[in-house]
């Protein structure tokens, strides 16, 4: 028996392993894939080692984005099993792709939030390429070891913590804008806070409006297309804003072929133009959705059958997620990349750099292929073991991660997506919790006055014991009445003490995983610092060998 036992552990192992070494030899053919081309194809270029290495490095960067980042759109779907592991997976690799590519933009600014000075680099080219270099891998190394910790981290801030590592690291600390750096450590509160705030919102308001409701399919043929329809709105607004950006002097022309209409031609969408084209699909889905929820007749009076309406709205909303995550944060990855191709071509520093088209390459496909082979892993982390998940909670984790990028991007806040989205799935898990808290309130004070009744008794019973054990000429009946009430008072203090471990049991309720929520909050302060330590290790060690 024993032998069959380790043999079927040999064997799932061998198999683990095998699968393992499957991820890494394809992650590794993908990056030598973008080295050996990018090499191949620059050969009349000077330095085009540096720009293959650095091609390298990038292909790594987007496959850790992959593997970490885009968990937070598709995890909750997940999670509330709205989608499959694989239905998930290729959707947003489909989308996070065709966001880069199609959407991504031209041009991107060299150095994220422009948090260094690259007047400093005196238009010396070398430790620019050194420092960008040193900044992509710290971040990419940084975002592996998060995901190998199950900690979902931003990578927006991984590549900032590099940037600003190696900077310090080429320039001395006068270098990094530390107004800007104020910001981003602002952020590590403002977006959580937000995104958990309005994901709780969403969700007690959906409690109160359909699931605490007596009838709850007329309640959700009323509120269900209000609340998809509002979310609609919200991914629109947010679609047109941080993901049409590149396309939109191309869809204003088309919209000007139709008769009677002429627009005027801008660079991007203003807010005002957006939340309008929202609007008006919005409105359109409420009017489809609810003639079709008024002659459905397949519902049941219950949360699951409620649950099921809001299935499709998840799934769109993963895609939506997905296509704008790659159109705004693919730069994450090419961003260096493109300022080191920048500087190796045109031997010098600019502040924003055009990206060639194999350079979006890289970002996007990196992206696909790294959630492809190891986006499982955080996937199920944020959609699992945070806190359970249904699809309303996962729909309201969804509109908090629009909403709150759109306010954020209008106030000038500074805002992560990884923050906002694992602040929401903080939120619902913490409203259920006060809910629950909430709803159990009387049976602790119900419980109490129990307590208090039969201490009461208890003391009776002793006092009667007391007196009658210290009685010197006892008859047999009062012998009898001490045995009953070692028996009673036996009963009493069982009865006390369940009492008391129900009130305990009802406080430590917890729809939230408090191991993870210390993890990832630990994770979320060190990012940038440890980013930036090991970006600057590794531009000592970039420029003492080129030295």
């Amino acid at each position: 028996m024993e032998i069959e036992t380790i043999s079927k552990l040999e064997k799932e192992a061998l198999k683990k392993s095998g699968t393992d070494f499957t991820r890494i030899g394809l992650a590794l053919f993908f990056m030598i894939g973008v080295l050996t081309y990018t090499f191949l194809s620059s050969g009349g270029i000077s330095d085009n080692m540096f720009l293959a290495v650095a091609a390298f490095i990038g292909a790594y960067m987007a496959m850790n984005i992959g593997a970490n980042d885009v968990a937070n759109n598709v995890g909750p779907a997940v999670g509330s099993r709205a989608m499959t592991m694989t239905m998930a997976i290729i959707i947003a690799a489909v989308f996070e792709a065709g966001g880069a590519l199609i959407a991504g933009g031209e041009v991107v600014k060299t150095i994220k939030k422009g948090i260094i000075d690259i007047a400093a680099f005196g238009g010396n080219p070398d430790p620019f390429i050194w420092a960008m270099m040193a900044a992509l891998l710290a971040a990419a190394l940084w975002l592996n070891f998060a995901t190998a910790m199950k900690a979902p981290v931003s990578t927006t801030h991984s590549i900032v913590g590099g940037v600003m590592g190696a900077g310090i690291a080429a320039a001395g600390f006068s270098i990094v804008s530390w107004s800007t750096m104020a910001k981003i450590v602002a952020s590590w509160i403002i977006s959580p806070l937000l995104g958990g705030l309005i994901a709780a919102a969403f969700l007690f308001a959906i409690k109160k409006s359909i699931v605490f409701k007596e009838n709850k399919v007329e309640a959700a043929k009323e509120y269900v297309p209000i609340f998809v329809a509002l979310m609609s709105w919200a991914f629109i607004t947010y679609l047109v804003i941080k993901g049409l950006k590149k396309i939109w002097p191309q869809i204003i022309e088309i919209v000007n072929t139709i008769p009677l209409i002429s627009l005027e031609i801008t660079k991007k969408p203003s807010f005002v133009t957006a939340l309008i084209i929202g609007a008006v699909i919005g409105v359109v889905i409420y009017f489809i959705l609810k003639r079709k929820l008024s002659s459905h007749k397949g519902l049941e009076n219950s949360k699951e059958s409620v649950n099921t309406l809001f299935t499709i709205p998840l799934i769109f909303a993963a895609a939506l997620l997905s296509f704008a995550h790659g159109a705004n944060d693919v730069a994450n990855a090419i961003g260096p990349l493109a300022a080191i191709n920048d500087a190796v071509v045109n031997g010098g520093i600019s502040s924003k750099a055009s990206i060639p088209l194999w350079v979006m390459g890289v970002g996007a496909f990196g992206i696909a292929l790294g959630l492809a082979l190891y986006g499982p892993k955080l996937i199920r982390t944020v959609g699992s073991e945070i806190t359970e998940l249904d699809q309303i909670r996962a729909f309201s984790i969804a509109m908090a991660a629009s909403i709150t990028v759109i306010i954020a991007s209008q106030l000038g806040l500074p805002v992560s997506s990884t923050h906002i989205a694992i602040g929401g799935v903080f939120g619902v898990g913490f409203l259920r919790e006060w809910l629950q808290l909430t709803e159990t309130t009387t049976t602790i004070e119900e419980d109490r006055e129990l307590i208090e009744d039969e201490k009461n008794i208890l003391n009776s019973y002793k006092d009667e014991l007391k007196s009658l054990k210290y009685k010197t000429d006892k008859e047999e009946a009062e012998y009898k009445r001490i045995v009953e009430l070692y028996t009673l008072i036996e009963k009493e203090e069982k009865l006390i003490k369940s009492a008391k471990k129900h009130i305990k049991r009802v406080k430590k309720v917890e729809y939230v995983k408090r191991d993870a929520v210390k993890k990832i909050i630990a994770a979320w302060i060190i990012t940038v610092p440890a980013a930036a330590i090991l970006s600057g290790l590794l531009f000592f060690t970039i420029r003492g060998i080129m030295l």
